[in-house]
């Protein structure tokens, strides 16, 4: 091999086509042959049914390690592992898998994991081989035995493995017994590598494993082990030079940008990322508050592979489609009561555009032409369409373009830790209300509807509603003879405890907005969601001209309900909400330790959303002033310690996935307190 590189892998997965192809033979070959390249390899099995193939390995390799990190899992039933750790009463949990995994590559340079059986064998009721690869971040050697038969089962062993997102490095192709070279044998290998993509890293005669030195001269002659130990070159460099000359990137300051040194993701899993340079990274927003159960769940995965079989878009202008039709049967069943039709589109500046469209045409078709305004919060945002812009109330994002926009009447936002009133709760009365109660009463004649984000107007600040307004404002809007868009985007699918948050409060909106976790972070998908009143104003005679002329060209799209259907079904599955409420005070405990930090003004939760305001001065609430960017300099301190946030502006927002573990948000909520106290109190 030659002088060794700096840069080699952490290890590799070894599976096999099937059981008794000789997983154990090539692991103890390959291990023997790169302590030959004076490389420190460490062994790994972590679940054996029976045999003494452990023993074997440690005895061949002199392995030192505690055997319970080598082999985490033993039973004597030569069965399947869901079957045979079950007979024995013994439960497989994967994160000590996991956890033993880490502390072997703590102790090696390189190590290699044998799998048991193949990919598809189970390891729990619901748990593959297949998982196991993906979920231990290693590349994969597969191991194909030669003669007939062999081409279909090592094609569909790539195939599982391309369809998991792991990284296949090639195929090992064993004689686990004497046998014949006939045409097959000298054929099937360029097959496999023309066929499946994939290189033969090397061709291992029947050979006996009692013998070391035969093992270790076959593998330094026959098999690739640079293809094996080298990773792929470094493609950050290219790529960051590529981004800072071809790429514009939303909401951001594109001078500081070229001379910082931005992160690239190339992979994720569950709640981590992982950059261009393999270092692992908590998702603490979850992509832009949209991912829920977890990057590249293998259930939305294999959802938008079989619709994909099926069909990637088909219009729903003159059409419809199945995905699209099962989903919109599914939201208005768990959408707040009365909401019973659907419009799709894409994102969640559409959803509110088509909504207020809706509002608006749906006065018009009542013959009601005055109503054309529409009311909307102080700190408000529902995207960055121009019709959605016209609604928002967030002067940095939209004050340059009030020129383009439609005038709406704005009145001030329920800010409890800056309240426009100077009061306090619970003596307020609630008296933020009075400007908007004030522009109905007034103006309702013209005005079509109030929009609102309920409960927390997530872009203005993490801002936190206190109970009981929602319900003012449904009750508001009914007697001025208003109606209410809910815009849900961010709040929507649990992020406040509940599936909307609406319920929280037993409000039903007469439009609701959802996008974001509608497919899990997977694929662009909005919805508008409408009452059979508003949907009954459109229906006419076609000279009547009713028509609701809206539509976009993805509307509907099938990939992306698809997704969006194995997302409702992994609420039903995983009973996501049921388990929030542990993590939900999990957070809320860990938030408590903020208020104690000498620039941290106020602290916000609802469910998983939670915002920390840090301030200059804490009895005056003076903000940092804008060139300081606090908030950036949190968020790449946060880096430093593995966990990804976004701030917004002066307040750095917490929004992990709802299916992050206790453990990860306790690590969230630990590296958020130190960065903020690090930056700020230095």
């Amino acid at each position: 091999m030659g002088k060794r590189k700096k840069r080699i892998r952490p290890g590799v997965f070894v599976s096999a086509t099937d059981t008794e192809v000789g997983k154990t033979v090539v692991c103890a070959g390959l291990a023997l042959a790169l302590q030959k390249q004076d490389i420190n390899v460490g062994l790994m099995k972590p679940i054996q049914c029976a045999g003494d193939d452990t023993k074997y390995l440690i005895k061949t390799l002199g392995l030192k390690d505690p055997r319970p990190l080598i082999n985490p899992y033993y039973t004597n039933l030569p069965l399947a592992p869901n079957i045979a750790f079950a007979r024995a009463n013994l439960e497989i949990k994967i994160p000590r898998i996991i956890n033993a995994l880490r502390q072997l590559q703590l102790r090696h340079e390189f190590l290699i994991v044998e799998g048991v059986g193949g990919l598809f064998a189970p390891i729990k009721s619901s748990y593959l081989v297949r998982d196991l690869v993906a979920d231990l971040g290693l590349g994969l050697i597969i191991v194909s035995r030669p003669g007939l038969g062999t081409l279909n089962h090592t094609l569909l062993t790539i195939s599982a493995a391309r369809a998991a997102g792991i990284e296949i490095i090639g195929v090992v192709i064993n004689y686990s017994q004497p046998q014949k070279y006939g045409i097959p044998e000298k054929t099937n290998p360029e097959f496999i590598k023309k066929l499946g993509g994939v290189p033969i890293l090397g061709i291992i005669p029947f050979l006996d494993k009692n013998q070391p030195q035969a093992l270790r001269r076959a593998f330094l002659k026959q098999v690739d082990l640079k293809k094996i130990i080298v990773p792929p070159p470094d493609k950050t460099e290219p790529l960051i030079q590529k981004d800072r000359r071809y790429l514009w990137h939303p909401f951001t300051q594109m001078q500081d940008w070229r001379s910082s040194r931005p992160l690239i993701i190339d992979e994720a899993r569950g709640c981590y990322l992982r950059d261009t340079q393999g270092r692992w990274y908590l998702d603490g927003v979850s992509s832009l508050w949209v991912n829920i159960h977890g990057h590249k769940h293998k259930k939305i995965n294999a959802a938008i592979s079989q619709q994909l079989a099926k069909v990637a878009h088909s219009t729903l202008l003159g059409l419809g489609n199945i995905p699209s039709i099962e989903l919109a049967a599914e939201l208005t069943d768990i959408a707040p009561i009365g909401l019973k039709k659907v419009f799709f589109s894409d994102t969640g500046a559409t959803a509110v555009e088509i909504a207020l469209k809706m509002a608006y045409q749906y006065w018009q078709n009542r013959a009601q032409g005055k109503k054309k305004k529409f009311i909307h919060l102080e700190y408000s945002y529902h995207g960055d369409t121009l019709g959605a812009m016209s609604v928002g109330g967030i002067d940095l994002f939209h004050k340059i373009y009030r020129p383009l926009l439609a005038r709406s009447f704005k009145a001030a936002a329920p800010y409890c830790y800056r309240c426009p009133k100077n009061k306090r709760r619970p003596k307020c009365g609630l008296a933020c209300l009075d400007r908007l109660s004030a522009i109905m009463r007034k103006n309702h004649s013209l005005i079509a509807a109030l929009i609102i984000e309920p409960l927390v107007q997530a872009a203005g600040g993490m801002i936190i509603w206190p109970q009981g307004i929602l319900k003012r404002m449904r009750r508001l809007c009914r007697q001025y003879n208003i109606l209410l868009i809910a815009d849900e985007v961010a709040t929507g699918f649990g992020r406040t405890g509940k599936m909307f948050a609406c319920e929280h409060e037993r409000v039903s909106p007469d439009i609701l907005c959802l996008a974001k976790g509608l497919s899990a972070g997977y694929l662009p998908l909005a919805a508008t969601l409408a009452t059979d009143e508003i949907y009954n104003a459109f229906l006419g005679d076609y000279r009547a001209q009713k028509t609701f002329f809206h539509g976009h060209t993805y509307t509907g799209n099938p990939l992306a309900c698809s997704a969006a259907l194995a997302n409702l079904e992994l609420f039903r599955t995983e009973k996501t909400l049921l388990r929030l409420s542990p993590k939900i005070e999990i957070l809320k405990k860990g938030l408590q330790q903020f208020k104690k930090l000498k620039y941290v003004g106020d602290v916000r939760q609802k469910g998983l959303m939670a915002g920390i305001e840090l301030v200059k001065n804490k009895a005056t609430q003076k903000p940092f002033a804008c060139k300081e960017q606090i908030g950036i300099r949190v968020c790449a301190q946060a880096r430093k310690y593995g966990v990804i946030l976004r701030p917004l502006g002066n307040v750095i927002v917490l929004m992990p996935p709802l299916a992050t573990s206790q453990q990860e948000l306790e690590k969230i909520i630990q590296v958020t307190y130190i960065s903020i106290r690090e930056v700020s109190e230095c």
